[in-house]
Formats: C-alpha cells, sequence, structure tokens
C-alpha cells in the first residue's frame, strides 16, 4: 500500500486529524487562495441568476400562450359540438316523432 492510500485512510478514519489537516491548508494563503477560486467557480452570480429567471420568464410566457391557444380551440370545438347536437335533434326529431306515433297506431289499432 502507498504512503498516499496510508495517509487517505487515515484521514478517512480520523475527524480530528481532517481537521487538522484543513486548519493547516486555510492557514497557507496560496492553498486557501486556491480553494476560494475552486469555490467561487462553482458560484452562480446574480446576473447568472437574472440571465436564468429570464430564460423561464420567456418559457412560462410561451407556454401561456400555448395554453390560450389551446383553450380558444377547444371553446371553438366546444361551440360546434353544441351546432351538431342542435342539427341532429331539428333533423331527427320529426322523424322521431313520426315512427312513435306509427308505432303507437299499431299498437292501438
Amino acid at each position: 500500500m502507498s504512503i498516499a492510500e496510508k495517509l487517505i485512510e487515515e484521514l478517512e478514519k480520523d475527524p480530528k486529524i481532517r481537521r487538522r489537516l484543513a486548519e493547516l491548508m486555510v492557514t497557507d494563503s496560496d492553498v486557501r487562495l486556491a480553494i476560494i477560486n475552486a469555490v467561487l467557480a462553482d458560484v452562480a452570480t446574480k446576473k447568472d441568476l437574472e440571465k436564468l429567471e429570464e430564460r423561464i420568464e420567456r418559457r412560462i410566457s410561451a407556454l401561456e400562450n400555448r395554453v390560450n391557444s389551446i383553450e380558444a380551440r377547444l371553446a371553438r370545438l366546444e361551440g360546434q359540438m353544441n351546432l351538431f347536437v342542435r342539427l341532429f335533434i331539428a333533423f331527427n326529431l320529426p322523424t322521431l316523432i313520426a315512427v312513435i306515433g306509427i308505432l303507437l297506431r299499431m299498437v292501438f289499432a
């Protein structure tokens, strides 16, 4: 086993040793600066968040437009279906009444 592997094993086992190593690293200004730069590379800036918010707002707006379009299409379809039902009833009701009349005549005749 290499020295590096042994060191890692010891660091994994003992929290006090890990804490001591971290304290030693933080007291070295070059190491501290390297750690800060590494962390800052992953931190989102206010500008990054604003850009993300703009993208999300655009997507929400596009979705709202699509939903409004679907609602309009459904309203038109609903109107057409109502018209279809009324026309169906208007054209078939006289026939239905005539058939019922014929059946009643046959029963009572």
